[in-house]
C-alpha cells in the first residue's frame, strides 16, 4: 500500500494518539489535531507526524484548523472525526451552542464541510468515532438541542454521538455518488483519560474503580479505527452504516439512526449553526 495522508482530530490521548503511532509505524503521512499543545506535540514530535492544536469548543479554531490541512495538501485519503468529550456541567459556548453537541457533533461537521472539496477529489474514506452511547442514551429532540429544558450528562453524549452516526449517513447521501464513503463506529469501551475527566457520578464510577480493568486498551478502539481505515468500502464495509466494538452493525439500532427525514434536518440545522450553507 502506497503512502497516504491521513487526517486525525482528537489525536492528543486514547484513540486518537494509538491509532497515529500504528499509522505513523507503517509509514503513512499524518496532520494530527488536538486540544493540548503539550500533549499533542508528546505524541506527533516522536512519530514524525505534522500537528495542529485546536480547541472543538471554539469554532473559529475548527475553521484555523481546516486552513492549516489546506495549506499542507491538496489530498486526504482518510478522515478520522475522533475529537469528543463528554461534560458533567451544562455550557453554551461562545458561538450559542451547547457545549457537547459543539465538540462532539458541529465542530467535526465544520471541519469535514471545510475540507468537502478536498476530501471528495481524493475518494476518500471519513471515519466518525461514535459510541455505544447512541444507542443507550440518544433521543435527538430537534426543538431543544442546547436543551434549555433539561440538561442530563449522558442524554448530552448520546445524543452527540447519534448526531455521529447520522453525519456519516449524511455524507454518505450527498457525496457517495462522488466517490466518497462514510461510516461510523463505537470502538468500544476504552480506558483512556476521556472518561475520568468527566464529573458525572457514573462515568467516574466506571472509569475510576477497579471496573476500569475491564475496559479495553486505547489500542484496541485504534484497531477498529484502522480496520475501517484499511478496509474496501463496499466490500469490507457499507458507506453510511454504523458499526459496533465487533465491527458488526447493530441488530437493534436506535431508531433514530436510520431516520433519513431527521439525517437531513440535523444536516440543515448544522450548517446553520456553523455558518455554512443551509442547501449543502
Amino acid at each position: 500500500m502506497s503512502q497516504r495522508t491521513i487526517v486525525i482530530t482528537g489525536a492528543s490521548d486514547g484513540i486518537g494518539a494509538a491509532a497515529a503511532r500504528k499509522l505513523a509505524a507503517r509509514g503513512e503521512r499524518l496532520l494530527l489535531i488536538g486540544r493540548s499543545p503539550e500533549k499533542l506535540a508528546a505524541v506527533a514530535d516522536p512519530i514524525g507526524a505534522e500537528s495542529y492544536a485546536a480547541d472543538f469548543e471554539h469554532l473559529d479554531q475548527v475553521r484555523a484548523a481546516a486552513a492549516w490541512v489546506r495549506e499542507r495538501t491538496d489530498r486526504i485519503d482518510v478522515l478520522a472525526n475522533n475529537a469528543g468529550g463528554v461534560f458533567a456541567e451544562y455550557k453554551i459556548t461562545g458561538d450559542g451552542n451547547e457545549r457537547t453537541m459543539q465538540v462532539n457533533h458541529y465542530a467535526g461537521f465544520l471541519f469535514t464541510n471545510l475540507l468537502i472539496d478536498i476530501l471528495t477529489a481524493s475518494k476518500a474514506t471519513i471515519v466518525n468515532t461514535s459510541s455505544v452511547g447512541a444507542h443507550a442514551f440518544g433521543n435527538i429532540e430537534m426543538s431543544d438541542l442546547d436543551y434549555t429544558k433539561k440538561y442530563k450528562v449522558m442524554k448530552a453524549y448520546g445524543d452527540s454521538k447519534l448526531a455521529n452516526i447520522l453525519f456519516a449517513k449524511g455524507l454518505d447521501s450527498r457525496y457517495h455518488d462522488q466517490g466518497l464513503s462514510a461510516v461510523a463506529i463505537h470502538p468500544g469501551n476504552i480506558s483512556s483519560n476521556f472518561g475520568k475527566e468527566t464529573g458525572n457520578a457514573m462515568m467516574k464510577f466506571i472509569y475510576k474503580t477497579p471496573l476500569a480493568r475491564m475496559l479495553s486498551k486505547p489500542e484496541s478502539g485504534a484497531d477498529n479505527l484502522i480496520w475501517l481505515m484499511d478496509g474496501t468500502p463496499g466490500v469490507t464495509w457499507t458507506s453510511g452504516q454504523y458499526y459496533d466494538e465487533h465491527r458488526k452493525p447493530l441488530k437493534k439500532p436506535n431508531p433514530q439512526q436510520n431516520d433519513a427525514g431527521l439525517a437531513d434536518a440535523l444536516w440543515a440545522e448544522s450548517a446553520r449553526r456553523v455558518g455554512l450553507p443551509v442547501a449543502a
